[in-house]
């Protein structure tokens, strides 16, 4: 059942970029994951001077993450049966209404905290339906042999926004106020939505459908892993994303002030914003390095020993006890990460059969960000019994013996 791919010329620098409709689509998705981001920086700061409350902190972070557990593989169906670009322009048609919502509620001061768990839940679903419909599109922009190039570049756009969301998002509150900044903050997801209007790109055209099958939530994802099960690359990818993140994900994220605290960093100040952007700047100079030599040809051997480099890295990180060397560490996990997770994706994509690549990727996006909702048990929970230190030297040392396993299970499919 296996899609192969095809035989590997010399690598190009950007290869992906070398598609005008793909450029189009990196500055637009970019500008949009940026405005993600900007959303983010201005509407939590307000919740946390509105309401003061660790819960629905929580329960922001769960929101964001669960519907990528529960709906990652239904949205993929979808995409393998309608016009992705009508679906990525609904799921922007989602993100500028919370947008909207979160500025005319905050320019009232009417907000209440159901309005708050409301619009946090509307804007997870909006990344969720977005995700399979965006990769399906991007396949059929720039084809298989560019692939990975297209991945990385999407994914070094993503860490684009996260560094550009905080700058943005900051700058909008000091110079128009919170309210304000997010009603301006939706124009910026307009250029996406309209190029869409425009492309003859609809995730499918190069590749012969079969017959539309009707997705049937959690059995309908059973059944796609069994059905998957005899693709040794397609399954251990996924299972490698899914162990990472259900481990360590990125919930050290959450963790970074009592990180730079045992560092000698009390103050929200330059140092601790350094440290928590590292990661982020580590990912993105990753997609550059890759991309400008087009190196690292997707591999399944490849993909895991980067996720072992990684698991010692967030396990040195977590020793650290010097401030460079933790920011050091920090920039060398994000670069190791977006290395691996590009791939691993990349191979799904590629070895996926056309009529379900849609399933398929929804089922990675299951994997490697539903999971992570879960990350927050294995080192958050367990940090607050045993320090946050230990619990995230531990779950990166239970990740590397997990992917070690992982690499004899790969080894014995050559």
């Amino acid at each position: 059942m296996t899609e192969q791919p095809p035989t590997a010329r010399a690598p190009v620098a950007f290869a992906a970029l070398r598609h005008g409709s793909f450029r189009a689509y990196f500055a637009a998705s970019a500008a949009a994951m940026m405005a993600d981001n900007v959303e983010h920086v201005i509407s939590y700061w307000v919740m946390f001077q509105k309401f003061h409350s660790p819960a629905l902190a929580g329960f922001a972070v769960l929101s964001h993450w669960l519907p990528f557990l529960l709906f990652s593989v239904y949205f993929g169906a979808l995409a393998d049966r309608y016009d992705c670009r009508r679906i990525i322009q609904f799921a922007m048609l989602l993100f500028m209404g919370v947008s909207l919502a979160w500025g005319v509620l905050f320019l009232t001061d009417t907000i209440e905290l159901w309005h708050a768990a409301v619009l946090l839940t509307v804007h997870g679903m909006a990344g969720v339906i977005w995700g399979p419909a965006s990769q399906l599109l991007i396949h059929d922009i720039v084809g298989t042999e560019q692939l990975q190039s297209a991945i990385r570049l999407s994914a070094t756009g993503r860490y684009l926004g996260l560094l550009m969301g905080p700058a943005v998002g900051g700058g909008l509150m000091l110079l128009l106020g919170p309210p304000v900044g997010l009603l301006v903050n939706v124009a910026i997801y307009v250029p996406l939505f309209l190029w869409l209007l425009r492309i003859p790109y609809d995730g499918h055209r190069r590749h012969a459908q079969g017959a539309p099958r009707r997705a049937t939530g959690f059995a309908d994802t059973l059944a796609l892993l069994r059905e998957v099960s005899g693709n040794r690359t397609i399954f251990s990818m996924i299972l490698l994303a899914g162990v990472s993140s259900l481990f360590v994900g990125n919930a050290f994220q959450a963790q970074m002030p009592e990180y730079a605290h045992d560092l000698g960093t009390d103050e929200a100040g330059v140092r601790y914003s350094i440290l928590l952007g590292a990661n982020a700047a580590g990912a993105l100079a990753g997609g550059l390095i890759l991309e400008s030599g087009g190196l690292l040809q997707p591999r399944p051997q490849t993909a895991i020993v980067f996720t072992l480099l990684w698991c010692l890295v967030i396990a040195g990180f977590a020793a650290a006890t010097s401030y460079p060397l933790a920011v050091a560490l920090m920039f060398v996990a994000g670069f190791l990460n977006l290395a691996f997770s590009a791939m691993s994706q990349t191979l799904v994509q590629v070895h996926a059969p056309a009529q379900l690549r849609g399933r398929l990727i929804g089922l990675f996006n299951t994997a490697n960000n539903g999971l992570r909702a879960f990350s927050g048990v294995t080192v958050g929970l367990l940090g607050s019994l045993i320090g946050v230190h230990w619990s995230l030297a531990l779950s990166a040392l239970a990740l590397l013996a997990t992917t070690l396993a992982l690499w004899a299970f790969s080894m014995r499919a050559r």
